[in-house]
Parts: structure tokens; C-alpha cells; sequence
């Protein structure tokens, strides 16, 4: 995967960002979800590196990248924190502006991104969520029984860690198929990736640390910011098979929180990139192209 591509570790003001990079073009970010890496867009990558500079990260506490302590109140993985990162690794590459593609975690940390340096991010594309806050605050019966590691994990330390560490494996492979069409979906390269990194108590905390953030400190700066709007064209692509497209109206939801607006669903459960690599590749290239 990704032999094409360049690899680097930038130092950040609060983190080490493992990456991978190839392509010609407008840069374009793309972020992971959880609980994966900067893996899950091998499948479409060498095609939007024929159109787009590609730089491809780790989040902080993710993958090969550092997992540096929580802090107070979980601030270290605040979105805001997360989003500096980024922003920080394209400005050390040389891009002061960018497009940014999101998948789940990725996603809310682009969103918080488009907030805050609206200069840089030009065009957002989001997949597969509705914002956070909207999330957290409509929550129900049925979103909280296919959603429950968003409660599960925020429980304080050691309780998630301890648990999951017991068998990493069996719940990495648990969160991993459920929320798709087709759990082989995943080519074994990619999830021997996605277990190798897993396996770390660190990542494991790091990640608990991520999922608290967003259920405290997230939560107050989503609140601040309730009358900013994203600026730059944003598209939603989410999977037709999943709870996003049951529990949404996915473009009135984004509406609510962006300007400029569009979007549409895809025909897959909650992993768009590995299970519908070719009609991602394709929503994205209208978009970005556009």
C-alpha cells in the first residue's frame, strides 16, 4: 500500500504526525476515522493522486503518531487541538491553503479545521456523520445502541482501556464490522495495519482520550461557535446502509452548521472508502473539481 508515496514525521507544537504524501497537484488533506489510520484510503488514493497533492496523516494518538497525555479537562484531544495539528504539517509542506476530506473522527476534527482557519480549508467534504453536537444532543434509543462506544469509551480511566485491552483484537474487529455492508470489506493489509497499531495501550488511552474530548470540552467550543457558520463549500457524502442515513436528514442537518451545502448517500454502510471506493472516488473528483 501507498509504494508510491513519500513518508515523513512532522513535529507539530503538540504532537509527532506520522504521514504519507504523493501526487501532483492542489494539496489535498485527507483525515481517517476511528478506529483505523491513514490506511483506510488505500483504496482510493493512487486515483486522487493523479489529480491532487496528496498528504495523508495519522491523528495525534493514532496510528504511528504520537499519543501524548490527555491533559485537563481532555483538551489535548480536542478537535481544536487535533485541527492545529493539521494545520500546522500542511503549513510545514509548504500549502497555506488546501481542500480536506474527513471519514468519521477525521471529519469532526475537519469541521472544527473549517471553523477556525476558514482562510485555509476551501473545500470540506465530510463523510458519513452529522456534527457532533447535533449528535450528543438528539441522542436516543436507537442511536445510542449502534452507537454505544461514543459512551463506552468516555467512561473514566482505566475501565474502557482495561476491558478492550483484554482482547484488542476481537474489538477492533467487532467496531470494524458492524457498522458495514460487508466486513470484507477490508483487505487484510489493511487491517493487519489497523490491529498492529491497536494493540498499544497507548493507542488504546489515546482514543478513549479522543472520545471524552468530544463528550466535554468539544461539546463547550461547538457551543460558542452555535451561530458560525462553515464558509466553503461543503459536501456530505454518506452510506445509504447505515445509522447516519436513518437517524438524519443529512443535508438539513448540515445546513443548520455550513453555508454552501450538497451532498449525497452512497451505496454502503458506515466505511464509504472500503466499501464503495469507486462512487467515493467519483462524489469526491465532482466536488473538487467543481
Amino acid at each position: 500500500m501507498f509504494e508510491n508515496f513519500e513518508r515523513k514525521v512532522l513535529d507539530t507544537s503538540g504532537a509527532s504526525i506520522n504521514l504519507v504524501q504523493g501526487g501532483k497537484g492542489y494539496p489535498l488533506l485527507l483525515l481517517h476515522g476511528y478506529p483505523q489510520t491513514h490506511v483506510m484510503w488505500h483504496k482510493i488514493a493512487p486515483h486522487l493522486a493523479e489529480h491532487f497533492r496528496l498528504v495523508i496523516p495519522d491523528l495525534r494518538g493514532y496510528g504511528d503518531s504520537s499519543k501524548p497525555e490527555g491533559g485537563p479537562d481532555h483538551i489535548n484531544y480536542s478537535k481544536r487541538a487535533m485541527a492545529l495539528d493539521q494545520v500546522e504539517v500542511m503549513a510545514q509542506l509548504g500549502y497555506d491553503e488546501f481542500y480536506l476530506v474527513g471519514h468519521d473522527r477525521g471529519a469532526r476534527v475537519g469541521h472544527r479545521m473549517a471553523l477556525d482557519y476558514p482562510e485555509k480549508v476551501k473545500k470540506l467534504a465530510v463523510l458519513d456523520i452529522a456534527p457532533t453536537y447535533k449528535m450528543y444532543t438528539t441522542t436516543d434509543m436507537e442511536f445510542a445502541t449502534a452507537y454505544y462506544h461514543w459512551f463506552f469509551l468516555i467512561q473514566p480511566y482505566p475501565l474502557p482501556e482495561h476491558l478492550i485491552g483484554a482482547d484488542y483484537e476481537f474489538y477492533m474487529r467487532s467496531e470494524l464490522g458492524p457498522r458495514s455492508a460487508d466486513s470484507t470489506v477490508f483487505t487484510p493489509e489493511a487491517m493487519a495495519e489497523y490491529l498492529r497499531c491497536f494493540r498499544l495501550p497507548a493507542t488504546i488511552h489515546a482514543i478513549c482520550e479522543d472520545y471524552r474530548a468530544a463528550a466535554s470540552i468539544d461539546l463547550r467550543h461547538d457551543e460558542a461557535d452555535m451561530t458560525q457558520k462553515v464558509q466553503c463549500p461543503l459536501l456530505a457524502l454518506w452510506g445509504s446502509k447505515g445509522v447516519v442515513a436513518r437517524k438524519y436528514d443529512v443535508l438539513a442537518t448540515w445546513r443548520e452548521r455550513a453555508e454552501k451545502v450538497s451532498g449525497q448517500p452512497l451505496p454502503s454502510g458506515h466505511h464509504l472508502a472500503a466499501e464503495a471506493p469507486d462512487q467515493t472516488f467519483e462524489a469526491l473528483m465532482a466536488f473538487l473539481k467543481s
